[in-house]
């Protein structure tokens, strides 16, 4: 098997090659020039935005995962720039140059409505607002239409193994002025790349599955969980379900996670 990995030099995608390689995977990983990957993997210089770049890089695979995506900016046009488009020219590659390979896509669990009376299921209407999930909503429909043999993994929050993630969320929370108790679905880098690993065996075909450990947390405990507690609020919370994500799907695969709190990563000392 050949598995071409977009976003290889991210958050996920840097963790995820690294696994592959020291598995002696035979994996690619679709880089700008300069870019660096782990050993073991191999770098196709490309760019999802120009389309005649990415042949090289899809040619022969039997995946692809594509977790290449822009959220931390302002400017909602290189999101959707990069998360639609980008996901667009990707497609359009595949299904010119490796049409039974394998299509495998992150995406997020902040699709989900924010006035939600339930955490969020993967059968739900989603109309986000947010640029960042919305450009996600429409790459998802852009691969279910496209004919190929496709899942998309909907991630919680990823964090873990040194990724800083969390240590980024009293900013965050600073940033978009979020209260302290709202709650979000966790998951970790481990876990992640196992259930990549899960849908590149075929399990999750032609599925939306949504991608959480089994304890919603609130920003508060996450804050305080790496040394930068927030101020707490007497203030109600408007929606406790929004952020939540419900991981019935996946347990339903017989996916069993090894993480499944952040409390037990503390206790491994894996965050």
């Amino acid at each position: 098997m050949t598995i071409l990995v977009t976003g290889g030099t991210g958050l996920v995608g840097s963790r995820l090659l690294r696994r592959f390689a020291d598995a002696g995977v035979d994996c690619r990983a679709l880089v700008r020039p300069g870019k660096d990957v782990p050993a073991g993997a191999t770098p196709v210089e490309g760019d999802l935005l120009h389309a005649d770049s990415l042949k090289q890089a899809v040619e022969g695979v039997s995946a692809i995962v594509h977790l290449a995506a822009v959220f931390r900016t302002q400017n909602e046009d290189d999101i959707w720039r990069a998360n639609l488009d980008g996901t667009k020219n990707l497609i359009a590659a595949a299904k010119a140059h490796a049409p039974q390979a394998r299509f495998v896509m992150a995406s997020t669990g902040l699709v989900y409505d924010a006035d939600a009376s339930h955490p969020g299921r993967e059968e739900d209407a989603t109309h986000p607002k947010l640029a960042y999930p919305a450009s996600k909503i429409a790459a998802e429909k852009e691969l279910r239409n496209s004919g190929l043999n496709w899942s998309i993994l909907r991630l919680g929050f990823v964090y873990g193994d040194g990724d800083g993630h969390l240590a980024a969320v009293p900013a965050l929370a600073t940033r978009f002025k979020w209260h302290p108790a709202r709650t979000f679905s966790l998951v970790h880098q481990r876990d992640v790349a196992r259930v990549v690993e899960l849908a590149l065996t075929g399990v999750m075909d032609g599925r939306i599955v949504n991608i959480c450990d089994d304890a919603p947390t609130t920003l508060y405990e996450m804050a305080s969980l790496v040394g930068s507690p927030v101020e707490p609020s007497a203030e109600p919370l408007t929606n406790p379900w929004m952020g939540r994500m419900d991981g019935s799907r996946l347990r339903g695969l017989g996916f069993q996670l090894t993480v499944p709190t952040v409390y037990q990563a503390v206790q491994q000392g894996i965050l």
